[in-house]
């Protein structure tokens, strides 16, 4: 090791857009840098998480990870090892994982820590998830419980909740005023990746089974995937500004986000919006009831159960004061979800493998 209090951590990321995930990355090698530790990122050439790591300072080698056993990207790493002299290796997705475990063939001397992000029972239990990892973190008990059902060691995993920064507001997006919607539209925002994992799909049937009055004062912004601008998605205008890097500004014009996801390792886009006082509407699924305190902070419906869903939707889009109730209470429950308690979490994991080191 470095020193007695300083750690050289080889985080390896294989994601080729910006999610949750690679935000997650970011995050917890500043933090770390912070605290007097040594990360360097190896993650995907060209990415958005290698362009924003070198911009912030912080040490990053650029790997392409062709996939979970790609031997020539396994060499690279385990040559960044040695030249690094790592004390550490932490693996943040399934690829990365792989990978890694070929990087460390024979080099028992450097423990290997995998976070898991998914809510999916894991394949390969015995060839991947084996004791060559020294421990695992979950960012959520539903992640952890899916661990277990795939027959990991739960003694071997420690639950560690994503973070998310304190927002700082410039300026909050004026969307009616951009989309020149009516003053007395209710604004509802879908934030993240638009794929059919997050629900993406069920947006025109949630819309369709608004009322009517609903649906003529609701208006949907879709903040993520490609920019197509102005559209209609099951009768409610809609307009779909793509990504938007400067997220909380552009959150903090909604007035609720929905939240359709089929499947959610945690949900950070709902923390923000929590701290943000957005209320969000969300199927139970994942680790979304371990953040969502429904009717305190934000409301939980049965999953894949579309007609509640809009009828959620219905009673926050027509009920101020509901939305404002909830509204009061996401600051709170949003700070329990911080980045000092995510980094903290994560070095209380190191010091137990490298405790009887």
């Amino acid at each position: 090791m470095t020193s007695a209090n300083s750690l050289r951590v080889l985080h390896i990321d294989s994601g080729r857009d910006w999610r949750g995930g690679q935000r997650q990355v970011l995050l917890l090698a500043q933090a770390q840098r912070e605290a007097g530790h040594e990360p360097l990122v190896v993650a995907e050439p060209g990415s958005p998480l290698v362009q924003r790591l070198r911009a912030r300072g912080i040490a990053v080698a650029a790997v392409r990870l062709r996939g979970e056993w790609d031997v020539t990207a396994a060499r690279r790493l385990r040559a960044l090892v040695r030249t690094w002299r790592a004390d550490l290796v932490h693996a943040h997705d399934a690829r990365a994982h792989g990978v890694a475990l070929m990087a460390l063939l024979g080099r028992t001397d450097v423990p290997l820590v995998v976070t898991r992000r998914v809510a999916f029972v894991p394949r390969h239990g015995r060839l991947k998830y084996g004791r060559r990892v020294a421990r695992f973190i979950a960012i959520s008990r539903a992640v952890r419980e899916a661990m277990i059902e795939g027959h990991v060691d739960p003694q071997r995993i420690d639950v560690v909740y994503s973070g998310v920064p304190a927002p700082t507001i410039v300026r909050a997006r004026d969307w009616r005023l951009e989309c020149r919607w009516p003053a007395d539209t209710v604004l509802c925002g879908v934030v993240g990746a638009m794929t059919a994992e997050k629900g993406i799909d069920t947006l025109a049937a949630i819309a369709a089974r608004l009322p009517e009055a609903a649906r003529r004062r609701a208006r949907l912004l879709l903040l993520g995937g490609s920019a197509a601008g102005p559209c209609d998605i099951g009768g409610v205008a809609a307009f779909r500004a793509g990504f938007v890097d400067e997220v909380h500004g552009a959150m903090a014009g909604l007035d609720l986000l929905w939240h359709p996801s089929r499947a959610e390792g945690l949900g950070t886009a709902v923390i923000d919006a929590m701290a943000l006082g957005v209320p969000p509407v969300a199927f139970a699924v994942g680790g979304l009831p371990e953040l969502i305190e429904h009717g305190r902070n934000g409301l939980l419906v049965p999953p894949e159960n579309i007609e509640a869903f809009a009828a959620a939707a219905t009673t926050l889009i027509v009920d101020a004061g509901a939305r404002r109730a909830l509204a009061e209470q996401g600051p709170r429950r949003a700070a329990a979800f911080d980045v000092g308690h995510m980094a903290e979490g994560t070095q209380r994991t190191y010091e137990r493998v490298l405790g009887g080191r």
